[in-house]
Parts: C-alpha cells; sequence; structure tokens
C-alpha cells in the first residue's frame, strides 16, 4: 500500500507543478544570454524571461494585422524567429501616418521603441501606442505595440543585445 501511494505521488508531481521543467525553460537554448523576451502572437503576450525559464513579468501586446512571417517592407507581418534589441530610442514626440486617411499621428510609438535587429528591415521594433484598445488584437503594420506604462517598465528591464524571440503564427494561421 504504502509503495503505492508513493508511485501516485510521484506520478502527481509534475501536474502539481512539483519537479515540473521551468515553464519557458525549452526556449533558453535560442539564446545566448539572460533576461530575454519571449513574444507570443498567437496569446497577444509578451513575456520577460528570467535565466532559469521561469516568467518575470507578462505584459499584454499587439501584432501585425497579417499572419507569417515578415518577407517585404509593407506586408504588415510581425517577424518571425530571434533577435537581439539594437537600440532603445525614447520616441516621445515622433508621428506616424498609418495610412488610414487620419494623416500622421503624434505620439505614434508612446514613450519608447526598442529596435530589434530583423535582417532586412531598420523599422521594426516593440513600441507604445496612442491606441491601448489595440492590445490583444491584430492591428499593426509589423511592429509589436504595448501599452505605454507597460513599454516604459520593459524598457527598464532591458538593454541594448537583449535576445528576442518571436515565436511563429500557428500553421492554420492566415
Amino acid at each position: 500500500m504504502k509503495k503505492l501511494v508513493l508511485m501516485v505521488a510521484l506520478a502527481l508531481m509534475p501536474a502539481l507543478g512539483l519537479w515540473a521543467q521551468p515553464r519557458f525553460a525549452q526556449y533558453a537554448g535560442r539564446v545566448d544570454s539572460a533576461p530575454f523576451i519571449l513574444i507570443d502572437k498567437q496569446t497577444f503576450k509578451l513575456w520577460l524571461i528570467d535565466a532559469a525559464g521561469e516568467p518575470l513579468i507578462e505584459y499584454g501586446i499587439a501584432c501585425a494585422v497579417n499572419y507569417g512571417p515578415k518577407l517585404k517592407r509593407g506586408d504588415h507581418r510581425t517577424p518571425e524567429g530571434t533577435f537581439k534589441i539594437t537600440q532603445l530610442l525614447n520616441s516621445r514626440g515622433l508621428s506616424h501616418d498609418f495610412g488610414d486617411g487620419k494623416g500622421p499621428v503624434k505620439e505614434a510609438y508612446g514613450p519608447w521603441f526598442l529596435r530589434l535587429g530583423v535582417p532586412g528591415f531598420i523599422d521594426i521594433g516593440i513600441h507604445g501606442t496612442p491606441f491601448p484598445e489595440s492590445i490583444g488584437s491584430r492591428a499593426t503594420e509589423g511592429c509589436i505595440r504595448m501599452r505605454n506604462e507597460d513599454i516604459s517598465d520593459l524598457k527598464a528591464r532591458v538593454q541594448v543585445g537583449t535576445p528576442v524571440i518571436i515565436l511563429p503564427d500557428p500553421e492554420q494561421a492566415g
């Protein structure tokens, strides 16, 4: 009887979170340092992950309107893969015309634009927004959009060189 109880207890430990692999440890092998950022376009989440594979903090995001990896300028897709932050740009005062007929929008990128080293593209990043209602949706031209208070918090936790993993869209999407 004792042996049976022990076997059942050992079998239940991973389900109870005991002896379980850290939540995001599977992604740690893709980067050369921690903390790192993990972005899931499907769930509209961005996590800052520590060296053990545990989330330090989670934020909501918006990503590109179209599914799939970024292939060319203007395709309204978010890149997929592993990148690094190449610049922490104070973007207060920058405007952008979203092509919706409303003209340039002041503070279009919120307070910070964390530029990503995406080969072939110089204007992809993680940034704030004047449209917080867009968080949790597909609304961007390719960047990762966050609430202004969240991008300010994230910026304080990262640096140039911080790795960023953007997970691919699900196969059936698109």
